[in-house]
């Protein structure tokens, strides 16, 4: 089955790295009947002006609203029957994507998740062993990337998440909504490289920020399941 498809991709200060993601995007050929939507998550860098370049749409917010709440933005400007979420710093690995809307495409799954190499130069992997233990203890199931932004959802799964506005814990959310609808989930190993921001102080506040997101998000999922 076909459908409709559209390419989500938030941004809040990536001028130096969307033009290379959106470029590998619009000029894959299987992305060809895909409509390009980039969420300008109130950037102060002219994010937003690159992205018209490439982008069939760029929704532009007055602030940063956080990754979650720019996700949902994406996903209200466009109709479509499938969506690929795509983080704007992962450059010409972003042709890897493909595999993911194949996928769900193919109605094999509800949600394809990129399941990326470790980080050459990363943190102590404290907010992914995080989010892995919450998800478990809420679902039952283990997921290897609870944190990977390159996702790939039905429309059935994006009406699944209960919550978007949750910042730098959207990826746990929507995997622990997805799992309690009962639809089916499938990770997929990529070869998906990020900027990496190493053991600097921007790494350790990114995050920490995202630890934080996690734990009040899991709270209140816990909260909801009993």
């Amino acid at each position: 089955m076909k459908g409709r498809a559209a390419i989500i991709v938030p941004a809040y200060n990536e001028a130096s790295y969307i033009s290379e993601t959106l470029r590998t995007l619009r000029q894959h050929p299987s992305f060809l009947d895909c409509w390009l939507v980039v969420v300008d998550d109130g950037s102060e860098d002219g994010t937003g002006v690159l992205a018209k370049i490439w982008a069939d749409d760029v929704v532009c917010l007055h602030k940063n609203e956080g990754k979650g709440k720019a996700l949902r933005q994406g996903i209200e400007a466009v109709d479509a029957d499938y969506f690929l979420f795509v983080d704007a710093d992962v450059g010409t690995t972003a042709r890897y994507t493909e595999c993911l809307l194949s996928i769900v495409r193919s109605g094999e799954c509800e949600m394809a998740i990129a399941c990326p190499p470790a980080a050459e130069r990363g943190g102590f992997g404290l907010a992914k062993r995080l989010a892995r233990r919450k998800i478990r203890q809420i679902t039952g199931i283990t997921i290897q990337a609870p944190l990977s932004g390159q996702r790939a959802l039905t429309r059935r799964a994006v009406e699944a998440v209960k919550e978007w506005d949750v910042g730098f814990g959207i990826e746990a959310a929507m995997t622990v909504d997805v799992l309690r609808a009962g639809l089916p989930i499938r990770e997929v190993p990529l070869v998906i490289r990020h900027r990496e921001h190493g053991k600097s102080l921007e790494g350790f506040w990114h995050r920490g920020r995202q630890y934080l997101a996690i734990q009040k998000v899991m709270a209140k999922r816990r909260e909801i399941g009993r």
